[in-house]
Formats: C-alpha cells, structure tokens, sequence
C-alpha cells in the first residue's frame, strides 16, 4: 500500500498519532489516554502533544511511576466498555508489569469464554541509538509477538501511524503499538527523512495482517520493520534491485506478501533490531523455508546480538544494524 502520491500536507509520525488520538477521543467520551509524563510533559516522544490543552486532565491522565497499577487500571477499564491508551514510556519497563499485560491484558477475553473483551492499545517506545544503555534500548517486539492474545503493530512512517493507530484504537481486542523514538520526528531525537510523510486529512484504517511494499525490487527480498526499513531503503540505493517489505504488524503476520516477494527474487534478508536468537528474523525465515523453500536460493539474517545494549557510543552503533550490516548481507546472498 504505497503513500497516495498527491498529499501535499506532510506529518511526523507523533504529529500523526495525536491527530488519531485527538479524532477519537472526540467521537467517544469513554476513550482516555494514561501514562507517565503524558500530561504536562505531553509525553517525552511527543505521543500526547497538545491532547490535555483540549481534553483535560481526566482524560489525558499522569499518573505515578507504577506500570503494574496503570495498566492494570486500563485492563478494568476496558473491560467495563471503555476504550483506554495506556502508554509504557519505555518498551523495556514491561518487566515489571507483565501479569497486567500477558494474564489479564492479552488472556482475560479467554479466561472469561468471552464474555469481557479487552478493547485497549498498549503503546510504547521501542529501540536504541541514542546511547540510553541496555534499559532504555531495547525493541522486545518479538517479545509480545510470542505471547498469543495481542496484536502487534510497529510503524514506520507518519502515514502507516496513522492508519493504524486508528485500527488499533476501533479493534476490540488489546493491540501493542509499538513507536520507534528515532522516527517520531521531535526535536532533540533527528529522525531520518522517510518516516515524515504525507498524511491525508481524514480518517483511514491499515488492515493488521497488511505488509508494505515499500520498494520494489528483482534481486532479492528485504524484510525488517521500524526504524530499518529505513536503513534498508538505504542500503537498496547500492546498486542491487532491492525489494523492501515493511511488516507493519507482526501479529497477525502477513506471510504471503513475503512469500510472493521471495517467489520473484529467490534470496530473502531479513533485518531486525531485535535480538537474534528466538526471535522475529527467525520467525519470518521459519515460516517462508516451511512454506517457500523451493523458492529460496540464500537467506541472511541482521540482528542485534545477544547482548545488553551498551551505553557507549561505539559499542551500542557496532551492534545494532546499519545500513552497511544490511548491504554486506544484501551481497552475502549472492556469493
């Protein structure tokens, strides 16, 4: 699903989620937003920018430094016909409120043989390279992907944002919006130039389950989400025909716009900012030798390794992959 060509108003990708969550909390007075800093500091990646100016502290809500009770707080909630956003500031604090998020969030719709549903979105900033160290820094999509009872979505640009975001806030079922703080677009964290996009002005949902093209190529196949489909991008521009899948959500997973795509090229690279091991690369690798392997003439994988983030500069740019990492493999699949 490329961009429409003729949108003249361009958007951050923050600017484009508040503009969601400002659309939506007008239809539905029973729609509030809650997380830490969210309020007066209108979030600290600029999720909430000028919402409480509009819509008050009662739904645009700060609220003390406990994961373990907001959320929580946002499961009842929602459970009792509310739809909340509850933001956890970092992907990284999910640790300490993982029984609000996995065995009430993600299985009470289950436990309860449907008679509550969870209609929440649980958003976070996911991803390093900004020298936070190894508890600030971390995506953890693959994560929530491995934990059946929630969608997963991760956006790359301010027109995927948008879409779904407003898919995420209607679905009845709890969806992990996941945002990349290096694509948000606020002023102290430069993003790359792609995530800035045209954005329509009305109303429009992305289908969960729903891969972009974002390039289309003949050699071989990228597959990566977030902040590298950027640096994929990138490194298309080096001479190889590139094609370059954005995921877009993880769960559901759309497998046979990947399937297609390795059909056509033979050679698949998957590129993640994940951990290696027991992780999405893997996961999208799995799933194309189990069905395409016929297909498949070479497969690389990029990663981070498993190891913490480091603090340092140097250290945290060896590790997590560039556009270099990814043209290496790009050239690995033919050699």
């Amino acid at each position: 699903m490329a961009v429409p060509a003729d949108l003249d108003r361009t958007m951050t990708m923050s600017g484009a989620m508040v503009e969601v969550i400002a659309t939506e909390m007008r239809a539905d007075e029973e729609m509030f937003y809650m997380g830490e800093d969210v309020a007066d500091c209108d979030g600290i990646f600029d999720s909430t920018e000028g919402l409480r100016e509009e819509f008050g502290r009662d739904r645009i809500m700060d609220v003390p430094i406990s994961e373990t009770a907001y959320i929580g707080a946002a499961v009842s909630a929602a459970q009792e016909g509310m739809r909340p956003i509850a933001e956890l500031m970092f992907v990284d604090f999910f640790g300490v409120s993982m029984d609000q998020i996995y065995n009430q969030m993600a299985k009470n719709t289950y436990m309860s043989g449907a008679s509550v549903s969870v209609p929440m979105v649980l958003t976070a900033a996911v991803g390093g390279t900004y020298n936070d160290a190894a508890q600030h820094s971390q995506a953890l999509y693959g994560t929530f992907a491995h934990l059946p009872g929630m969608k997963v979505v991760v956006p790359s640009t301010a027109y995927d944002a948008k879409g779904l975001m407003h898919n995420a806030i209607r679905d009845d079922d709890p969806v992990v919006y996941l945002f990349h703080k290096r694509l948000m677009g606020i002023g102290w964290l430069p993003a790359p130039d792609g995530p800035k996009t045209g954005v329509p002005e009305e109303s429009y949902t992305i289908p969960f389950g729903s891969a972009d093209v974002k390039r289309e190529g003949a050699d071989v196949t990228v597959v990566t989400l977030g902040l590298h489909v950027h640096r994929a991008l990138e490194a298309a521009e080096d001479g190889v025909d590139v094609e370059v899948i954005d995921l877009r959500s993880l769960v559901p997973f759309d497998e046979e716009t990947v399937l297609e795509s390795v059909r056509k090229t033979g050679k698949l690279v998957v590129v993640d900012e994940d951990y290696r091991s027991f992780g999405v690369t893997g996961e999208v690798i799995s799933r194309i030798v189990e069905n395409g392997l016929g297909d498949l003439d070479s497969v690389e994988r990029v990663a981070v390794p498993d190891v913490p983030i480091p603090y340092s500069r140097p250290m945290e740019n060896e590790i997590v992959p560039d556009s270099d990492d990814i043209i290496d493999s790009i050239h690995n699949t033919n050699s």
